[in-house]
């Protein structure tokens, strides 16, 4: 049978030679098996790729079947945005230092590949977040996030107010350092860090988290996908609130200003080897179970 893959596209930090090795072995395979191999346009390109076809980043997601992102989660965040508008697949490969969404390691990349080309893989909806900011400085820019939605106070040294609504009914007025919007996906993020907590990410479910809340009781609240939620910012001392999705820049929110966020329409396709299983990659990723007790399996492994 032959692969639907017919031309796969390269994502990353191309430039970096701890990244360019890696795509120069996957573009010199693909090329022996008859595959079209594209990379993302960027300055300093090494001479390993130069051969290769470069297409600017919302081109190749529109004519790629699959992108391999090379690096960390990030790497995958970043062409999550151009691969969802186009649905074209997204596999991982982690050269950073957790890998919950870049599964694949440097060392098996290629047999992986071959297996994906031959139809032996898991597929994998993720729901993304879109993002809107309006207001009087703003046009109603949108930007869409895996992973998670963040409004953070621009001065580290003030604490400012955050009111929230979901479906129209007011929340709570979160005074502290900001919020944090996230997926199912992004549970495991930044919105852990902040003491969120973890959703299986086929759980159609969005959580809040504040980010270092001033009031002790003021905690994360897990919230339906279906969910409409509005942020507004009570600023003082003259700042603003910075809104960021998957760590890229929205704008920056107001008095005046009101971010909404739903759940896009777009959604993200991820591709895992065969063997891939959510509760392994958390022990491992986070450590569960160091003792040799705690770590053994019920079946004894």
């Amino acid at each position: 049978m032959k692969s639907k893959f017919k031309t796969i596209g390269l994502w990353g930090q191309l430039n970096a030679s701890n990244v360019a090795g890696p795509a120069a072995d996957i573009g010199t395979h693909l090329g022996k098996l008859g595959i079209d191999v594209l990379l993302q346009e960027q300055a300093g390109i090494p001479d390993t790729l130069a051969a290769i076809p470069r297409l600017p980043e919302a081109e190749l997601a529109s004519k790629a079947d699959l992108i391999v992102a090379i690096g960390g989660d990030g790497t995958l965040l970043h062409a999550a945005r151009a691969a969802a508008s186009d649905t074209v697949a997204l596999l991982g490969v982690n050269l950073g230092r957790l890998g919950f969404l870049t599964d694949v390691r440097p060392e098996h990349m290629l047999e992986i590949i071959d297996a994906i080309l031959a139809g032996d893989y898991i597929e994998e909806t993720r729901i993304m977040l879109e993002a809107r900011l309006e207001g009087p400085e703003h046009s109603g820019r949108s930007l869409l996030a895996l992973n998670d939605v963040t409004t953070k106070v621009g001065n580290p040294a003030h604490m400012q107010d955050f009111l929230t609504w979901v479906d129209g009914d007011y929340v709570n007025t979160h005074g502290g350092d900001g919020l944090i919007v996230a997926t199912a996906t992004g549970s495991t993020a930044y919105a852990l860090s902040c003491g969120g907590p973890i959703i299986q990410p086929t759980v159609d479910a969005l959580v809040i988290v504040p980010i270092c809340p001033h009031t002790l009781s003021d905690r994360p609240l897990v919230i339906p996908a279906t969910s409409r939620v509005e942020v507004r910012a009570q600023t003082r001392f003259g700042d603003t609130a910075e809104v960021n999705c998957d760590g890229e820049a929205l704008g920056e929110l107001g008095t005046e200003d009101k971010l909404t966020i739903t759940v896009a329409k777009d959604t993200v396709t991820l591709l895992h080897p065969q063997g891939y299983d959510y509760y392994e990659l958390l022990r491992s990723k986070l450590s569960w179970g160091h003792s040799e007790r705690s770590a053994r399996r019920p079946d004894g492994r």
